[in-house]
């Protein structure tokens, strides 16, 4: 048995009970055997005074006492609180042990570069001037013992993490997925900059930059938002391809025998149902049908508006959907909203319509040609998709235009009409539940709107080569696990709903829109919480952990010996760690 000197200090241990936090200061001896820490409590300093556990405490470590009246220099401060948040939730939820069973460089590294996407997202060589000693801008380095880091060393850590993506989703899905869950999947992609990546490809751009190429990355999340896995395609990789994929993924990776796909009906297809899902044993799916076939079901009197005159759901089956249920449900909120916004962009149309026939009519350098005509006309309409509900008439030397008022009826009839198309029978899941599952696809895309643009910003794409553009992909993936989990454990000082399942009890129809609870609304209102914290964004919350500093310093007497003592924390900042329920240090 080996064993090595023993260290004597005061820890101070935190424990939330119904609600109440209980803090325990303790006298121990801390020593190293076989290899292992092991810690000896030699009292218990509880009842003495705070002011006095504090000299104790700072003699132990080796901090010296003022004499007199003597000053003392801080000789620099750095942002520390942000870190701490941050860290010890990756620590806390078990992130550290997912990505290593056992501590080395490189899984110190990784972690780093994940809490910095959260706390200061930058590229990898902006990251590295934040962990150098003299250059650094928080903490983190020193809360991980990273020291004299090279550049080359974040390449590489990140090759390493890539080629245990696979390892560290199976354990995410088996911490997060259950036999019968439903998975919600989705897709996005990010534009691209460089030329070299064979995996940047022109394709539908979700960014608004048609002319620049762009990856398509797919994200499987639990029921409740939580992400699980993520795979990166090329840039003109359709969306139901990337679907297919992670189908295989689930089955086969993750050794789920029976599970529910939950995606968008530009995802799960009946091209895609047809050849991937259909007569698959354990494989159901929830999807939404397109416009098209919500108004052949209408023709056909699948669908009866009348249907709705007194509830806004209902269940129909066709002979174009063998086998399966169609819940068709109609939101007179979103009714409300598409008439008038189609209302808006006739009127707007029309104006544009107008000025082309001025052009066409004046007396000084008239418009002229049908060719040219026409491309001023889809020039102008452009920008409002209205040109079905116009009938034109174009001639060399004359324009007119009048409203298709019947076809336009016949869209206006199918607004805030949706369908859901599900495989499931309703012993398994009843008509609410299933729609409710399909809705819960907006927290993808809240997962998609974080990683981004709003926190993670896992576009701009610095890296060229494909595996590093992989590797950058699922680091912010991994970003957002944490992220989530404060977010859930913060979300009583932030804007989120923190009392959701009490407002959604309330709810009186699954179709109409989400309640805010009465507690949400208030802290829209006062932008203050019930016990009167500040309510802020995520992100200003991460900043204003920020100001709370780790100061080294130093005693004019003893210049020689330097310690570090933290920022007293606000209320709100206290407040916070005991929602994370972490200790300040």
């Amino acid at each position: 048995m080996s064993t090595h000197k023993r260290a004597v200090h005061v820890a101070t241990i935190t424990k939330q009970y119904k609600g109440k936090t209980y803090v325990t200061h303790l006298l121990r001896h801390t020593y190293r055997e076989d290899g292992k820490v092991k810690h000896l409590t030699v009292g218990n300093l509880s009842d003495l005074p705070n002011d006095l556990i504090d000299v104790i405490r700072k003699r132990l470590a080796g901090e010296p006492l003022p004499v007199g009246n003597d000053d003392f220099e801080i000789v620099r401060s750095l942002p520390h609180g942000h870190v701490v948040a941050t860290l010890g939730t990756l620590q806390k939820i078990g992130l550290d042990r997912l990505i290593a069973s056992k501590p080395c460089r490189e899984a110190q590294l990784v972690i780093a570069m994940i809490v910095l996407r959260i706390i200061a997202p930058g590229s990898k060589l902006a990251n590295l001037t934040g962990l150098q000693a003299e250059t650094a801008e928080h903490t983190l380095a020193d809360e991980l013992q990273l020291h004299d880091i090279q550049t080359p060393e974040l390449y590489q850590a990140l090759d390493w993490l890539l080629a245990r993506q696979k390892r560290i989703e199976n354990k995410l899905a088996k911490k997060h997925l259950e036999e019968g869950t439903l998975v919600l999947y989705d897709v996005s992609s990010s534009y691209y900059t460089g030329r070299q990546s064979e995996l940047i490809k022109m394709g539908y751009n979700r960014d608004g930059k048609p002319g620049e190429p762009q990856i398509v990355y797919g994200l499987l999340c639990a029921p409740d938002g939580c992400p699980v896995a993520i795979e990166v395609f090329s840039g003109n990789t359709a969306d139901p391809t990337t679907f297919t994929a992670q189908v295989n993924s689930i089955r086969r990776r993750f050794g789920i025998k029976r599970v529910v796909l939950v995606g968008d009906r530009g995802m799960i297809t009946s091209k895609r149902i047809d050849e991937d899902l259909r007569d698959v044993e354990g494989l159901d799916w929830i999807t939404a049908l397109r416009n098209a076939s919500i108004k052949k079901l209408v023709e056909k009197n699948t669908i009866q508006l009348s249907l709705f005159d007194e509830r806004d759901l209902a269940e129909v089956t066709s002979v174009d959907y063998p086998d399966e249920r169609l819940i068709v449900c109609r939101n007179p909120l979103l009714a409300e909203e598409r008439a008038r916004k189609r209302k808006e962009l006739l009127a707007a149309a029309e104006k544009k319509l107008d000025a082309v026939v001025q052009a066409v009519s004046r007396a000084k350098q008239p418009l002229r040609g049908k060719d040219k005509i026409g491309l001023r006309i889809g020039r102008e309409l452009k920008s409002t998709k209205m040109q079905k509900h116009f009938e034109l008439t174009i001639e060399d030397d004359s324009f007119s235009y009048r409203r298709r008022d019947e076809h336009i009826a016949q869209e206006a009839a199918l607004d805030g009409l949706y369908v859901i198309r599900t495989s499931l029978s309703q012993t398994t899941l009843s008509a609410e539940q299933t729609v409710s599952a399909y809705k819960d696809l907006s927290q993808v895309e809240w997962a998609f709107r974080s990683l981004k643009s709003v926190d993670l910003q896992v576009r701009p794409i610095y890296h060229w080569k494909d595996d590093r553009i992989r590797a950058h992909v699922f680091l912010c993936m991994l970003a957002y696990y944490v992220e989530w989990h404060l977010r859930g454990a913060l979300s009583e000082l932030l804007f989120d709903d923190h009392e959701r399942e009490a407002a959604e009890a309330t709810r009186k129809s699954i179709v109409a829109p989400a309640p805010r609870s009465e507690a949400a609304k208030q802290k829209e209102q006062s932008r203050r919480t019930a016990d009167g914290y500040p309510v802020q964004s995520f992100q200003c919350l991460l900043k204003d952990l920020a100001t709370l500093c780790k100061n080294r310093v130093r005693w004019s007497s003893g210049s020689d010996v330097e310690f570090e003592r933290v920022t007293l924390p606000t209320a709100l900042q206290r407040r916070v760690f005991e929602l994370l329920g972490l200790g300040l240090t």
